[in-house]
């Protein structure tokens, strides 16, 4: 787009550089600024070692705004450049000057021919010998060299099951967790059950303590409800297979609720700290409305992951990501109390 300083008016034909108003050059608009909020795709590797304490999520509000197409430019009446007189030459002029054009751009490019060839044959050598050099430097380097030790004993205790109990739980009645005011959210126990409230319109994530938390293979249940029985905008619920991705970021299975009048349930999933819904929210009457108690329970069979409402199944999703050996975490979103309470980890073969 280029626009007049003079009168403002813009135009869209980019081989125009004066203005057709008042013969004023025009100036171009400068490009919107790139977006600051660009994120990096899924890495190769996930810790588990220290996960974060919260992850909000703040859902695009910003208003529509409907774009009309500008005007197409009136048709040029003349020109604001004053043209200059040339005095006509004669055809045979124009036919000679053209031969010698010819001649010359034939007699260049084959210098510039003989050039290049010249300098493949010395280049050759040492382009070969560059890449010998690289090939060697990379292939010192340690594939160990840029691994954690936690993230290697995390990676082994998640193959391995033998050194996870096979029960397993917390009844919130010890601080174990997360806990305090954070910038979107605060995160307190009382009455020995852990209370999670978001800022508005965003949501609060807590991934569990230790590895005894792993939900490899595993049933995992907590009881959920919220304080005044109002409903969060985008629920409350259990996670699973909680890890951080390579750039510190949420990777994980979210299993949430909604008990208004007519209760729903939801299972979305993080990668690379995006949220991505899984499961469109669905109507179920399995979940009890209001402030009831809701027992959430996920029972993770190798890849399958099956969803229970108060013992009753909901869905069931295959886990696409391999997310697998995550730990437990819990969720919640705008500014509804939410308190969680008894949860298990049972990893007994059925």
């Amino acid at each position: 787009m280029k626009r007049c300083p003079s009168c403002n008016r813009s135009y869209t034909d980019q081989s125009l550089n004066f203005c057709l108003e008042d013969g004023s050059p025009l100036v171009v608009d400068a490009p919107p600024s790139s977006d600051p909020n660009a994120t990096m795709r899924y890495p190769s590797a996930r810790d588990t070692a220290e996960p974060p304490p919260t992850e909000i999520y703040r859902p695009d509000t910003s208003p529509v705004v409907p774009q009309t197409a500008p005007p197409p430019p009136p048709p040029a009446q003349w020109s604001p450049m004053p043209q200059p007189v040339h005095e006509k030459k004669s055809n045979a002029l124009w036919w000679v000057l053209g031969a010698l054009g010819i001649v010359a751009v034939m007699g260049i490019g084959l210098v510039v021919v003989l050039l290049v060839l010249a300098s493949m044959g010395g280049n050759t050598n040492d382009s070969n010998s560059n890449r010998i050099a690289n090939a060697n430097t990379n292939s010192n380097v340690s594939p160990n060299t840029n691994a954690s030790p936690s993230l290697n004993a995390n990676a082994n205790a998640r193959d391995a099951g033998a050194n996870l109990p096979a029960n397993f739980s917390d009844d919130f009645s010890q601080t174990k967790w997360g806990a305090g005011k954070f910038a979107f959210g605060d995160i307190w126990y009382t009455n020995g059950e852990y209370h999670m409230r978001s800022k508005e319109r965003t949501f609060i994530v807590m991934y569990a303590p230790s590895n005894d938390y792993s939900t490899k293979d595993a049933t995992v249940k907590v009881t959920a409800r919220s304080v005044d029985g109002s409903v969060p905008s985008n629920g409350f619920g259990l996670m699973v297979h909680c890890a951080q991705s390579k750039t510190k970021q949420l990777e994980d299975y979210a299993f949430l609720i909604y008990p208004d009048e007519e209760p729903e349930f939801e299972v979305v999933m993080h990668k690379d700290g995006n949220q991505k819904t899984v499961v469109e929210r669905t109507k179920s009457s399995a979940i009890k409305s209001g402030s009831s108690r809701n027992q959430l329970e996920v029972r993770v069979k190798g890849s399958d992951l099956e969803f229970y409402v108060n013992g009753q199944l909901v869905t069931t999703i295959s886990d696409t990501e391999n997310y697998k050996g995550g730990r437990a975490g819990l969720y919640t979103s705008d500014v509804v109390e939410v308190a969680f309470d008894d949860l298990e980890i049972n990893r007994q073969t059925p």
